[in-house]
């Protein structure tokens, strides 16, 4: 961790932003002694990020000992107090407020942004770990984050905006997936069984309508599957896979205009555009320098 990205330790329990601060703390021998805080509450949201230290938390009466990878959310009005117990060993921890109102906010926009604060508040699920790579990944996120506050670069107020929505909502995410491992099996084997269906069905109609028929789920969760696997549209794949069906039997001295129907097409001209925006030539083009390569390597 950079050094000038740290933060001097404060008692302070009360925010300065009306949406969100974040702070990094390595506290010193010294500071050590003086940074335990009484058991308190607040009204905003606390996310506690612990990294290192001989430290164990009470929250609502109950003691619960720290490891690395732990994440500690504590909602408003719940009283909580960390403990040293060695003040030998370094403390460092990342601490990360955010207020009921920036939260309301966010959960307008998402409901997958409240997941966390939920369960914290309803179901008293005050803590989470996470392994080595996830929260090294989490840390990633936080790094950004203050690197960013700490910049006088353009675009830095939307840049952070955008970084702390990235950081909540894979927060969340994280824990979404964590808890409902068979939910996520269960959307696995829906994107591989879409797969399969469209590499056997290629010369049928495909359409998002079709598939949401076929496989009785909603367009918009098959939409979102794709983008979140491929980085691509229903449409945007099963155009690349006609294309690299096509293109395979036009070099197998197919007619080009019998292969592009046969491939799915629905007629010439359609094909004609996607071929050359895929390739950068037209198909005719194509297979001559694919025959003309071919023969002079074979001289």
């Amino acid at each position: 961790m950079k050094k000038n990205l740290q933060t001097a330790f404060s008692t302070r329990q009360y925010m300065l932003s009306k949406d969100f601060e974040i702070y990094y703390y390595n506290d010193s021998h010294h500071d050590r002694l003086r940074c335990q805080v009484k058991e308190h509450s607040h009204d905003y949201y606390e996310f506690y990020f612990f990294l290192e230290g001989n430290v164990s938390i009470r929250i609502d009466g109950t003691e619960y000992p720290l490891k690395t990878g732990n994440i500690i959310l504590i909602p408003p009005g719940v009283s909580h107090q960390a403990i040293i117990r060695n003040t030998d060993i370094p403390y460092r921890r990342f601490v990360f407020w955010i207020s009921g109102s920036f939260y309301a906010r966010l959960s307008k926009v998402s409901e997958d942004y409240a997941y966390l604060m939920q369960k914290a508040q309803t179901d008293g699920r005050y803590i989470s770990y996470y392994d080595v790579i996830a929260f090294n990944a989490i840390q990633a996120k936080i790094f950004r984050l203050i690197e960013e506050i700490h910049s006088e670069r353009f675009g830095k107020t939307a840049q952070i905006s955008l970084c702390v929505q990235d950081l909540l909502l894979h927060l969340n995410r994280t824990a979404y997936e964590e808890a409902n491992p068979n939910v996520m099996e269960k959307e696995q084997g829906l994107y591989e069984h879409l797969l399969q269906y469209i590499e056997t069905h290629l010369d049928e109609e495909l359409s998002l309508d079709s598939l949401a028929r076929t496989f009785y789920v909603s367009k918009y969760h098959i939409a979102h599957v794709f983008k979140e696997r491929l980085g691509l549209s229903v449409h945007r794949y099963i155009t690349k896979k006609r294309l690299s069906l096509c293109r395979d039997a036009i070099l197998s001295c197919s007619e080009i205009s019998e292969a592009c129907l046969l491939c799915g097409f629905k007629d010439y001209s359609s094909f004609f555009r996607s071929f050359k925006k895929e390739f950068g030539m037209s198909p005719k083009e194509y297979k001559e320098q694919f025959l003309s390569e071919t023969l002079r390597a074979q001289l």
